[in-house]
């Protein structure tokens, strides 16, 4: 019999899965678009809508608890099988790239131990050492998610409880030094030549980057010994990664000056804690990364498995990809996930891309499917209080859709279009005989008319 998942793995999938490694980049992320008052005005907004989501999460685990799978379930039921789709599809390339990103991170952090000025060995995690590395860490884990999600689950909490550790040290040495005439340092951002409100926009991305995984209990709430705990895992998570960015980034802002921290190399808080601990200050962020990347890894591997096994269970994906073992564990759609990672990082060794490069993709392909959780939401809604939540989790949404500029939107059309042919294949495994709708056919039409500009500007 298949062990459930209780309120503290889940909460810990959740906080793993944003606790990666953005974590470790945010203070010069941030720096290098915003100043502090526009730090402050970006950090209310998304601590505001990530809680409207959360919400909005929370609230659809009680009035339909009958739909397992949450962000993939929300859109087919609410607006159809080919939305239900897109949303599904979207969310897991968002997941194999995020996992991409996590296993390039991870070598670039081990470059601190082993690189010199005369020997690149791991250099930004796109060197082919780091490649064959990657590729050795990606089956190991692979091989335990096998051994059942309740297993990885169990380690993936210790590897969160360990990863608080450095953040905490950090937090409590950055506040000592904390100085409020730095932090006021041109404290409107004049230095950086854009109003504060486009410096806003500009850090909305990088704040959503570090919230995704929000929805990780609400992915694997299928798994789950009780279905209450789904939201109560979501909102602690959520409340426990905002205060940990909050802290990090404002106090971050007082230990050095803005232009400086901009500067720096990143994982940014290496830099920080050699100011603070001495010369042992990046090896503590280092080996702080690498535990934390590596949970939030193992996280994101659940969920990326998951997607695709509620899928095909839902007749959207391919029949093969509703495969379990023995344990239970999504066998053939992580095969598919885990196939596609290892050939994004031989992509990722020849291109030479970096974890900035995915980071922006990952981000924008989980947009429309954070839009369409409001949006169900307030669909079904029936009290007031559920649709005030529902209309600012859909604000959230559009706010985050038009801050992400028309050329990720392009990228994302790009990314949606080979979509179609799984969408079609996966009608003809399941044997679906029924048309699909005229609205349905219209999007299939005017996402594929996009996908031609959209390729042709992508590639100038």
């Amino acid at each position: 019999m298949e062990k459930k998942l209780g309120l503290s793995a889940l909460t810990a999938l959740v906080l793993s899965s944003m606790l990666g490694a953005g974590v470790f980049s945010l203070p010069q992320n941030m720096a290098e678009v915003a100043s502090p008052a526009a730090l402050i005005i970006g950090w209310i907004i998304t601590g505001a809508g990530i809680l409207l989501l959360a919400f909005a999460m929370l609230i659809l685990t009680r009035i339909r608890p009958d739909l397992d799978g949450g962000i993939f379930t929300y859109a087919r039921e609410g607006f159809g099988e080919l939305i239900g789709f897109c949303s599904a599809w979207g969310y897991w390339l968002c997941a194999v790239i995020a996992n991409v990103s996590y296993l390039v991170i991870v070598f670039s952090a081990l470059s601190f131990f082993t690189d010199t000025p005369s020997l690149r060995l791991f250099g930004d995690g796109n060197t082919w050492q780091s490649i064959v590395g990657a590729s050795v860490l990606l089956w190991i884990v692979h091989a335990l998610v096998l051994r059942g999600v309740q297993t990885a689950a169990s380690i993936n909490l210790a590897a969160t409880l360990a990863k608080l550790v450095p953040l905490g040290l950090f937090v409590v040495l950055a506040a000592l030094a904390f100085n409020l005439d730095k932090f006021r340092l041109d404290f409107s951002g004049i230095a950086l030549g854009v109003p504060v409100w486009e410096q806003v926009k500009n850090t909305m991305l990088i704040t959503l980057w570090v919230f995704i995984g929000v929805e990780g209990a609400v992915v694997v709430s299928a798994r789950a010994r009780n279905k209450h705990d789904v939201g109560r895992a979501t909102l602690l998570a959520v409340l426990a990664a905002l205060t940990v960015y909050l802290l990090v980034t404002l106090l971050s802002l007082g230990v050095v000056p803005r232009p400086e921290l901009a500067e720096m190399r990143n994982p940014s808080m290496a830099g920080l804690m050699v100011k603070l601990l001495g010369s042992w200050g990046d090896v503590v962020i280092a080996v702080g990364l690498i535990v934390s990347v590596c949970g939030a890894y193992l996280s994101w591997t659940i969920m990326a498995a998951e997607v695709p096994l509620l899928a095909a269970t839902h007749k959207a994906f391919p029949k093969i990809f509703a495969r379990q073992n023995k344990n239970n564990a999504p066998a053939a759609s992580l095969w598919l996930t885990n196939i596609s990672v290892q050939v994004c990082l031989v992509l990722i060794w020849l291109t030479g891309s970096d974890y900035n490069t995915l980071l922006t993709i990952a981000s924008e392909m989980i947009l429309v499917p954070y839009f369409l959780v409001g949006a169900f939401l307030l669909k079904i809604a029936q009290r007031p209080l559920h649709q005030a939540v529902a209309i600012g989790a859909c604000l959230y949404g559009l706010w985050l859709l038009y801050a992400s500029g028309p050329m990720h939107l392009l990228l994302s059309v790009v990314l949606y279009a080979p979509g179609l042919l799984v969408f079609m294949y996966a009608r003809h495994t399941h044997e679906m005989t029924e048309m699909l709708k005229q609205h349905e056919k219209a999007l299939i039409g005017a996402l594929l008319i996009a996908a031609v500009p959209a390729t042709w500007m992508l590639m100038r």
